[in-house]
């Protein structure tokens, strides 16, 4: 076995798994001040997407990263779905579905791989290379035990993220419990060549056996196949693709679905094993679970990569401010506490979502059949009345967005005096248009710059950035300060670097920011 440089080893950071959510972690803790290694046991990129949906709160999350703009290009920005309810077929437009409040109104369809590939290519412009075929094994002390070409590598680090799946490695080296239970119902995915479809956009069939998805995105064949079956003895782990499905079987899905289709070849097709289960920690000392590592829950309300992708927002700020060269104690544990206690209640909430959309999806009762089979075709006139609902629609997709997770009973969460309205410490910032700079410009696209951000009202004394860590060079994450000019008072407000409010306070001054931030970063 080799061993690494010791204490000579530069890995603040050990992320294992470059999916979404690993890739994710590792950029923003990077540019954040942390020095990163990523592993990542597959040696191939390829692997079919299972994930196509970006939320609003996603790409909001990320667009600090310098990414978006990327991921925007290689998207459906404009989706088309037609509904088919019974004999009836409902066309919906997501451009149509304005959220307020935000840069990114609506979602967009982006397949898995290519945000993989995106945040990969942003990581390698950084000078961090994942290292495929490079599989975590264990723990020998502190170090990590890392299997890559018949060698056995022990590996030094400060925190180790385990982003390695639902069957995750990193969790069960932890001890770490896997609360839930499997579905009765399984996915089955598939790339085909159609004739006799509408091309250019989504289709989506409610049928009493379970809602049928076709996407005119597929990666080896232009349709990706998603439907809901009852789960098989296929034996396969869970949420990784399992056996090939027989083509009479997918022919016999697209049968019943009624849609005038026939399947012309099958490019690529896998079964998936779905599950429900929480982590019973997020933390546990020097690791954290992100993603599906610590949760798992079917596709419905395409929240799996979303959620992952925001636990590690969430995560990777505050790892980068417990790297920096300052001794750890009571502080810091504060601060990295605040990963399980934030993002932990959030994911239960999504899985909770997530199972009552899937039973209404997918779910084998005489009600749910009936909702599907009998209900939705009899409520079909009226879906394009209720999709013009602007309000009722913008609600939804709000949700879906995950623009309602909160972390305001976190410890970050500090108010001071008193202030009035929202956002309340720990909501999301939104998009509000403001003057700054002499200019009108919008909170997110001054906040789109790694780091902290003080939001100062007009006569708000103005704090020394030496004193707050806002000089450049400083350790771990930057603090930017920016003076609205049309806010008056004397207060100001703390923006996170994941986009959440910190501190407001009716009276700002160096002394109680520099508190707040003290403890932002672990710092006695």
């Amino acid at each position: 076995m080799t061993r690494g440089a010791g204490a000579e080893d530069p890995t603040d950071v050990l992320v294992v798994g470059a999916g979404t959510s690993g890739l994710a972690l590792a950029l923003q803790a990077h540019d954040c001040g942390a020095r990163v290694r990523v592993v990542e046991r597959r040696t191939e990129e390829f692997r079919p997407s299972r994930a196509l949906i970006l939320h609003p709160r996603t790409l909001e999350g990320l667009r600090p990263l310098g990414v978006v703009d990327e991921l925007l290009t290689r998207a459906d920005t404009a989706p088309v779905v037609d509904l088919h309810l019974g004999p009836r077929v409902v066309t919906a437009r997501l451009e149509d579905v304005t959220l307020p409040g935000t840069a990114f109104p609506h979602p967009v369809l982006a397949r898995q791989a290519e945000v993989e590939a995106v945040l990969r290519e942003a990581l390698a412009r950084r000078g961090v290379t994942v290292e495929r075929g490079t599989e975590f094994v264990g723990r020998s002390g502190e170090r990590a035990v890392l299997h890559r070409d018949g060698a056995l590598e022990e590996a030094s680090f400060r925190w180790l993220a385990g982003c390695d799946g639902p069957g995750s490695t990193v969790r069960t080296a932890a001890g770490v419990t896997w609360r839930g239970r499997p579905y009765r119902q399984e996915i089955l995915l598939a790339d085909l060549e159609l004739e006799g479809l509408l091309p250019g956009r989504a289709h989506v069939v409610a049928a009493a056996g379970g809602l049928v998805f076709l996407f005119a995105i597929g990666e080896r064949a232009p349709w990706r196949l998603l439907a809901t079956v009852r789960s098989s003895s296929s034996g396969a782990p869970f949420g990784q693709p399992g056996p090939p499905v027989p083509e009479e079987e997918l022919q016999a899905v697209l049968d019943a679905s009624g849609l005038p289709v026939r399947m012309l070849r099958t490019a690529w097709s896998s079964r998936v094993r779905l599950q429900h289960r929480l982590a019973g920690h997020f933390r546990q000392g020097d690791v954290f679970l992100v993603g599906d590592a610590a949760h798992a829950h079917s596709p419905a309300g395409g929240q799996g990569m979303n959620t992952g992708i925001l636990d590690a927002l969430n995560l990777g700020w505050k790892l980068a401010c417990a790297t920096t060269p300052v001794p750890g104690g009571p502080a810091q544990e504060v601060l990295l506490d605040t990963y399980e206690q934030e993002r932990r209640p959030a994911d239960r909430l999504v899985l909770a979502l997530t199972h009552a959309l899937f039973w209404g999806e997918a779910g084998t009762g005489p009600l749910p059949r009936a909702l599907r089979g009998r209900v939705a075709p009899l409520a079909a006139p009226a879906a394009p009345a209720l999709l013009g609902w602007s309000r009722l629609t913008a609600a939804g997709m709000g949700v879906l967005a995950q623009f309602h997770v909160r972390y305001r009973g976190s410890p970050l969460s500090v108010t001071s005096g008193r202030v009035h309205g929202t956002p309340r410490p720990g909501d999301r910032l939104p998009d509000a248009l403001v003057r700054c700079g002499g200019r009108a410009v919008r909170l997110h696209g001054l906040t789109a710059v790694p780091g902290f951000h003080v939001l100062l009202e007009r006569s708000a004394p103005a704090p020394d950035a030496a004193a707050l860590g806002a000089e450049p060079g400083a350790p771990g994450p930057q603090v930017h300060v920016h003076r609205l000019e049309d806010r008056p008072g004397e207060g100001g407000t703390v923006v996170r670097p994941d986009g959440h409010v910190g501190l407001r306070a009716a009276r700002i001054d160096a002394e109680l920011l520099s508190a707040w931030l003290a403890g932002a970063r672990g710092r006695p």
